[in-house]
């Protein structure tokens, strides 16, 4: 018992049932806080699960790595929407989320003791993930602009070094890395025979004509790149739990061991409703996405007028912006304040590691045109008021 309270008291905190308690004690107010979508899963979902339904060993156990009309799905949408191919080098594993996708790729690949290296600000469930499995995060600043330092990269892998993240478009500052950034992290992998995890949950949401990149995509890079997806987003699917994984072959395995251990199979009834989504026309994204653009457009709009008392980098992709507040108030309590005095709730930039400065991050993705504008009204009024005061 001694042994499992000290492992665990050195993982952290989810921040978002925190923020989430605060926000219950503070009623009326506006969450900028979680980042899910506000729309609804297609009705192709919904429309599948009688067929889930009418078939009576849908209720026994299926396969580890997910039911073959949906591994058949996504092996054509992989090859039309990110470029890449299954062949006989890597396989698709379908998992609950992609952040079990990550817990399986990091148990796989990993022994007690060993290195992973993160991208600062992390996503902070892939700190978690890497803590639990006894392994060590080593965490390499961004530029100025949250971009990819790939030289500081090299210089953090040692012989402990297992793989390196990145997360594009990410997760918490809404950046997405150039080609050329995610070519020279991928190759620097192949050459230090480490992995490459590519985190893509974000995958569908690019504004300004931004392109989404795969590494997986890049020739030759099938046997060493790790890429995760989830449907939680683009798809409105976050409690449904349906993520999936591209992983080399000679991983299965070791994921197979992991996930048969903790899951036994992602939930069938689930994989059906994914099965669904993916037959969903093609306005159902552009429409929904379309929709989170104009949301954005509100939100660039209103946090213009911060300018002197933050820095708020651009952010292409994904549904947050990530802002350096021009102050030395601790981010979580100028959180709180912002809760308790003006009723709007973010996410503070220590649970994304970063330690030094306050940060925030904003998420819009949940939010109606309306309700939106007054958050973040309500955002800069608050930051106005409490850092022009300090």
């Amino acid at each position: 018992m001694t042994k499992l309270i000290s492992r665990m008291q050195a993982v952290q905190s989810p921040i978002i049932p925190v923020v989430g308690e605060l926000i219950q004690n503070s009623p009326g107010t506006i969450s900028l806080g979680q980042g899910v979508v506000s729309y609804s899963p297609p009705p192709e979902a919904i429309e599948l699960l009688p067929k889930f339904l009418a078939e009576p060993t849908n209720h026994l156990y299926k396969a580890v790595e997910g039911i073959p009309p949906l591994l058949t799905a996504l092996t054509a949408k992989l090859s039309t929407f990110n470029g890449m191919e299954i062949n006989d080098d890597n396989c698709i594993v379908v998992t609950a989320g992609s952040n079990m996708a990550f817990m399986n790729a990091i148990l796989a690949i990993t022994s007690p003791g060993d290195e992973i290296i993160l991208n600062t600000p992390y996503y902070f469930n892939h700190e978690m993930a890497i803590a639990m499995a006894g392994c060590r995060p080593v965490l390499v600043d961004t530029d100025e602009n949250y971009q990819l330092r790939p030289e500081a990269l090299a210089q953090a892998i040692t012989p402990q070094t297992k793989a390196i993240v990145t997360i594009s478009p990410n997760n918490p500052t809404g950046v997405v890395y150039s080609e050329a950034a995610l070519r020279q992290v991928n190759q620097m992998c192949s050459d230090r025979n480490i992995y490459h995890i590519s985190d893509e949950a974000y995958e569908y949401f690019t504004y300004n004509g931004v392109k989404h990149v795969s590494p997986g995509a890049f020739a030759g890079s099938c046997n060493y790149t790790i890429s995760l997806y989830s449907l939680s987003k683009a798809y409105g699917f976050a409690s449904w739990r349906i993520g999936y994984m591209v992983i080399p072959k000679h991983l299965l395995v070791a994921v197979k061991k992991v996930q048969d251990t903790i899951l036994i199979c992602p939930p069938v009834v689930s994989q059906y409703a994914a099965l669904g989504a993916l037959q969903a026309k093609d306005d159902y994204l552009k429409e929904n996405i379309g929709a989170i653009s104009q949301v954005r457009q509100l939100v660039i709009d209103s946090l213009n007028n911060l300018q002197g008392l933050c820095t708020i980098a651009q952010a292409d992709g994904a549904f947050y912006f990530f802002l350096k507040v021009h102050t030395q108030m601790d981010a979580f309590e100028l959180v709180k304040r912002l809760i308790q005095e003006y009723k709007v709730a973010v996410i503070p930039g220590t649970t994304f590691g970063m330690e030094n400065g306050c940060y925030l991050r904003v998420a819009y993705g949940a939010l109606q045109p309306d309700t939106a504008k007054a958050g973040i009204e309500r955002l800069v009024q608050g930051l106005e008021n409490i850092i022009t005061r300090e």
